[in-house]
């Protein structure tokens, strides 16, 4: 018959336990200095290739004023609280979960090469969603607004507490975009590109053949600023497989209205061409007279060109930063089990009198 474990027992149990806890956390701490030195040596050899190759960079704020300004604009709306509390650097602002939660407004998050298909990306999307807030986790979603006990927005707390501290009020409804909850695109990416574009096949026609104009999808033309390129969510996935592809699905891009309307059998998630046709999705067409969007994506004046291993060094400083965030979370953990080991092993609990 089993026979229980006497004080002396429980605590060399405790003590092997507390042990194991210990050496936990030694490996953890080794794991994350040894990424934290490798990436660190990766983003050298990145930066000192900027600074050799300066004239061939887009420097973001030059890609940015123009948009921000257009956002800056609109006074009354979050997105426009949002960048103004940005860009005054509010110490107050910054150290709230929703600013460390907030990766930007969509407008702001991707550049085009030309301006028709800035206009064309940004009046399908509209303005609602080019304002649309982008947050990392759901916490930074419910750190933006909060209720009273009837269900109504209470105006002194999240952005809008923020918004009344300078004299600004957010008007109506306001979209907000949540990367850990969006199914994200689950297949391959283009070999050897900088970009990581999605590798998604060509449409096909029923005889097979790709239709005439079919340029590419949506959302391999639109671009991730430098500083984006290296997010992952915490499922290891980037901007363009999650909040773009969200977005725009397979929306198909043509030259021209008339080769986009022959290839409506292979249309399944809409359509745009150049010259200014759109098809909201299958059987839904969008007729009329082009609407100009106000707050419309940057344009990159310049492109980045880039030698073939800098896309490989990128991604590996990508990955090891995704795998760098996972060991901290562990490693948080640990700690939190080895403190509560050593209140237990310090101050152990007194046998009760026989």
């Amino acid at each position: 018959m089993h026979q229980p474990a006497t004080g002396q027992e429980d605590l060399e149990i405790l003590d092997k336990r507390f042990k194991r806890h210990e050496d936990n956390l030694a490996f953890l701490k080794s794991r994350i200095k040894h990424l934290d030195e490798s990436i660190h040596g990766l983003k050298g050899s990145l930066e000192r290739y900027h600074s050799e190759n300066v004239a061939e960079t887009v420097s973001d704020s030059s890609l940015h004023t123009e948009v921000e300004t257009k956002i800056l604009q609109r006074e009354n709306s979050a997105a426009g609280i949002l960048c103004w509390l940005k860009a005054n650097r509010l110490s107050r602002a910054l150290d709230l979960a929703l600013t460390k939660d907030v990766l930007g407004v969509v407008a702001s998050l991707a550049r085009v090469d030309d301006e028709n298909l800035s206009r064309l990306l940004s009046e399908y999307l509209g303005l609602d969603t080019m304002l649309a807030i982008v947050c990392k986790t759901y916490e930074g979603v419910k750190a933006l607004e909060n209720y009273d006990g009837e269900g109504s927005v209470n105006s002194k707390t999240g952005l809008h507490g923020l918004g009344s501290s300078i004299g600004r009020r957010i008007n109506g409804r306001f979209l907000v975009i949540c990367l850990e909850d969006i199914r994200s695109y689950a297949g391959g990416f283009v070999e050897d590109d900088q970009q990581r574009k999605l590798a998604l096949p060509k449409p096909k026609l029923p005889n097979g053949q790709c239709p005439s104009g079919f340029l590419d999808y949506a959302v391999n033309m639109i671009n991730l600023e430098e500083r984006n390129l290296s997010y992952l969510t915490a499922s290891g996935y980037g901007l363009r497989e999650t909040l773009f592809y969200g977005l725009f699905s397979r929306l198909q891009i043509y030259r021209t209205r008339s080769e986009m309307l022959l290839a409506l059998s292979c249309i399944t998630d809409g359509a745009l061409s150049l010259d200014g046709g759109m098809i909201k999705k299958s059987g839904v067409f969008a007729l009329g007279s082009r609407k100009d969007i106000e707050v419309k994506f940057p344009i990159a004046s310049v492109r980045f060109n880039a030698p073939a291993n800098y896309t490989q060094t990128e991604d590996m400083i990508r990955m090891l930063e995704w795998e760098r965030s996972k060991i901290a979370e562990d490693m948080e953990r640990e700690e939190q089990l080895y403190n509560t080991m050593s209140s237990v092993i310090i101050f152990p609990q007194k046998d009760e009198p026989m």
